[in-house]
């Protein structure tokens, strides 16, 4: 009896992917092959060494401070002497690479940051020990001027002071996303009913969440033209002009067709901004901007407009660790909407914020929604933990000091090797796009059937994809289980494969029988003819 797919219709990709993989991996002798993760299976070491190099150092630090006691108790370490005892630290264990990286930070941080050493040192010992509450609980103040300037450097390309922005350390870029959604409701900032505008393609929570009852948002769709390498055409664009549209969301570079935002998409947005909308609001998510050659994001291009998501998670390899931030400019239309506020609704939001400072209209955007991450009240405990943020600093750092990027090259080689495998064996070249970021790519039913066996075939292979049963059928098949591009926003049949998650070979497994299957369709068709 033939499965009944269309029950799976309405689940997330990230949902269906369970069902997905319950079927690739059902039968015996058969190697089931997950490309539907976007999870790494690549991370950086040398910040990791430090991290745990550095935990020593800071264990030793604390045992300093009560070293008349036993049974492992310890203080909180001590500032006074702190760069004489790390110099005596390196210099004993020169021979490891994560001390040695720990050394050239603390140099770093000094000569180029111009940030005080000491202070500096003490933050990340005391930080990694996790012996006190985040303060400021939005982020660590030394810790922020250094992540400020890894964001200033990967996402706005260095021609902006690193103190024209401020950070929230967040719990990874899906807790930046529920944060944010909840603030601007609090604040009045997104009502029920008002217009969202979204850039399609794009992760699958941008399109659920603004659906949810407690927020009823109205979508407006940004279309990319995957004729025009995933671009958004001006037509498109131009929506924004609509002053109904109180938001923009978008990934870029984009999840899942993986391309950057180009120069006129950038510039048309900024020129909607400047002579229509003044007062749009955009949120821009840029984890994947690492990956591109020579990015810019919307954070660059329109400052005042733009709230900037980033995540560490994919580029240094660090899902686990939940690890991001939320930045703002200094002058942004967020704090603007909220002077602009009716007075009845400023009144509502002195009560709610009323216990945090006197003056709560001078409580900027950003800062409200550190309290509201924990619900106001509990606004004095608030922020990531420590721990993370003395993590998030050493791999900011490795990245400033990388001043070669070798470590961007190495995987930037790494996930294009990994694509030109997969199109190898399937049997298509692909087209060559400055563009183009490679961490997924989108498997277009259409567009692979036309390009091995003409129109006619492409045609035959769309009608039988009807059903939207295409993606379980490649998982019973072959074992390999890709995520449906519709459920990310995609028009046509398409699944998405992550470059990140699997090695070579795989991916060359992939192309494979991805190809053996097609060739298995091709014969049907010569078979049946176009029925």
């Amino acid at each position: 009896m033939a499965t009944d797919y269309s029950k799976y219709a309405k689940l997330s990709p990230f949902e269906l992917k369970d069902e997905l993989i319950k079927l690739a991996s059902g039968k015996a002798n058969r190697l089931m092959l997950n490309a539907g993760r976007g999870n790494p299976n690549f991370l950086a070491t040398l910040p990791r060494r430090a991290f745990f190099r550095l935990g020593l150092f800071a264990v030793a630090e604390a045992e300093l401070s009560y070293s008349y006691m036993q049974n492992g108790v310890g203080g909180l370490p001590k500032i006074e002497g702190i760069e004489g005892r790390f110099e005596r630290f390196t210099a004993e264990h020169r021979d490891q690479q994560g001390v040695v990286f720990l050394g050239r930070a603390l140099s770093y941080v000094r000569d180029q940051l111009g940030l005080p050493p000491s202070d500096f040192l003490h933050e990340m010992v005391e930080g990694i020990l996790g012996s006190n509450y985040p303060v400021p609980p939005r982020m660590l103040r030394i810790s922020e001027e250094i992540v400020k300037q890894y964001i200033v450097k990967e996402m706005i390309g260095g021609f902006l002071p690193a103190g024209s922005i401020d950070l929230f350390a967040v719990e990874g870029g899906t807790a930046a996303m529920a944060y944010i959604f909840n603030t601007m409701k609090q604040n009045g900032l997104l009502k029920r009913g008002d217009k969202v505008a979204i850039g399609l393609p794009v992760f699958t929570p941008y399109i659920e969440i603004p659906e949810l009852d407690e927020y009823g948002l109205v979508e407006v769709a940004i279309n990319a033209d995957p004729a025009r390498g995933w671009q958004f055409p001006d037509e498109e664009l131009d929506k924004l002009k609509d002053p109904a549209v109180k938001i923009f969301f978008c990934v870029n570079p984009s999840n899942p067709p993986s391309v950057k935002m180009d120069d006129r998409s950038l510039d048309r947005v900024a020129a909607i901004v400047r002579e229509h909308r003044p007062d749009l609001f955009i949120l821009t998510d840029d984890v994947y901007g690492t990956f591109a050659d020579e990015f810019r994001s919307l954070f660059a291009t329109c400052p005042q407009n733009t709230m900037l998501v980033y995540s560490f998670s994919k580029y240094f390899g660090a899902t686990g660790w939940r690890l991001g931030v939320i930045a703002t400019h200094k002058q942004n239309v967020f704090d603007n909407a909220l002077e602009a506020l009716p007075e009845k609704a400023k009144k509502g939001l002195d009560h709610r914020y009323g216990s945090l400072l006197p003056d709560v209209r001078s409580l900027r955007f950003i800062d409200r929604i550190v309290a509201d991450s924990r619900a106001v009240a509990l606004n004095h405990t608030a922020g990531l933990s420590t721990p993370q943020q003395v993590q998030m600093v050493l791999f900011s750092l490795f990245a400033l000091m990388d001043e070669n990027d070798s470590y961007k090259a190495e995987l930037k080689k790494l996930i294009r090797r990994r694509e030109a495998a997969l199109y190898r064996e399937l049997g298509i070249e692909q087209d060559s796009d400055p563009n183009a970021v490679d961490y997924y790519t989108l498997l277009d039913l259409e567009d692979i059937s036309r390009k091995l066996y003409g129109d006619d075939f492409a045609k035959w292979v769309l009608e039988r994809s009807a059903a939207g049963d295409f993606l379980f059928r490649i998982a019973d098949e072959t074992g390999i289980v890709l995520l449906p591009g519709r459920g990310f926003g995609t028009k046509q049949p398409a699944g998405r494969a992550s470059l990140a998650n699997l090695n070579e070979y795989e991916y060359a497994n992939i192309g494979r029988a991805l190809r053996s299957m097609a060739d298995q369709f091709y014969a049907q068709y010569k078979k049946k003819g176009r029925k």
